[in-house]
């Protein structure tokens, strides 16, 4: 088979996206005739009916619906590479696109990212929090450059992509002043009934903590099981109980909400990666990141 015909390929993902040959016409300023003159060279190519009649409607077939998700892949990336080049050209920054997973600490996450602002030229950040799963299959896609992490990428994972280790941090144990006041006295044994924010079950820092505290011999109340950092921060500072967070932010944690070391927690560290497809890595925005990661944040606890 020769090259696609590129302008087919359009005109046929407009008829899908806009629903019908006669609206893609007038989204494209073009005739109904002219689509339909133009989808009938594609199918030639392709050798197969691209649309089936279903009453009044058109809905793709299965070569279709497969030819459809390729070009919903092309041109959306172009039209995100259009705005892209728009951008760079108005501000002179050199856009990247974040992942970030929602167990990552918000105000770690700022420290991890502000070398990027301060670069030379600096970059655009686009960032998108959620799970880990679904970022990865974006990071896969290559609709994402990279994806900050509290886990190295899983073995079963299936995904082409690589681990880089940013650093480890100690964790604490932090709360308002009225716990951390009573807490500090005796701590850890202190921790045994005293109201706890937990990460939930689908993180490994949840086992973590429970293996710390089995081994601590304490069984703290659980008052809630929160996935989002920053949802935990809000729920500490109303008193609603303790939390655990990397001792690296510690002065931005205790800065930002009103919070009190109560104690470390020994033996445990945090860790945090960037994950990218490229096992050596090129890409400007991760190597400033790894770089300033290592050489500054996790520095700060032994500087």
């Amino acid at each position: 088979m020769k090259h696609l015909n590129y302008t087919h390929l359009l005109y046929f993902w407009t008829v899908v996206r806009e629903g019908g040959v006669a609206a893609a016409a007038r989204s494209l300023n073009l005739t109904p005739q002219t689509i339909s003159g133009q989808l009938k060279l594609l199918e030639a190519q392709l050798q197969g009916a691209l649309f089936e009649k279903q009453g009044r409607r058109l809905v793709p077939t299965e070569l279709g619906r497969i030819a459809y998700a390729y070009s919903e892949e092309i041109f959306s990336r172009g039209l995100e590479l259009a705005s892209v080049l728009r951008g760079a050209r108005t501000v002179g920054r050199r856009p990247v696109s974040i992942g970030i997973a929602d167990a990552v600490p918000k105000l770690l996450t700022w420290r991890i990212l502000e070398p990027l602002l301060r670069a030379s030229p600096p970059f655009q950040l686009v960032c998108h929090e959620a799970p880990l799963a679904g970022l990865l299959a974006d990071l896969a896609a290559h609709r994402l450059d990279l994806v900050l992490s509290t886990n190295a990428l899983p073995a079963d994972s299936g995904i082409k992509a690589y681990s880089h280790l940013l650093g480890e941090s100690e964790l604490g144990l932090f709360g308002v002043a009225t716990l951390a006041r009573k807490l500090k006295r005796g701590f850890p044994q202190s921790v045994d009934g005293a109201p706890m924010l937990l990460p939930t079950e689908r993180s490994p820092n949840r086992r973590s903590l429970e293996g710390w505290f089995e081994a601590q011999q304490v069984r703290p109340s659980i008052a809630a099981e929160l996935d989002d950092s920053a949802l935990v921060k809000t729920f500490a500072q109303q008193g609603v109980g303790v939390f655990a967070a990397p001792l690296a932010i510690e002065r931005e944690i205790v800065h930002a909400y009103g919070v009190q070391l109560i104690g470390k927690v020994e033996g445990l560290k945090a860790r945090f990666y960037v994950l990218s497809t490229e096992r050596r890595i090129k890409h400007p925005a991760v190597a400033i990141i790894r770089e300033q990661a290592q050489t500054g944040l996790f520095n700060r606890e032994t500087a």
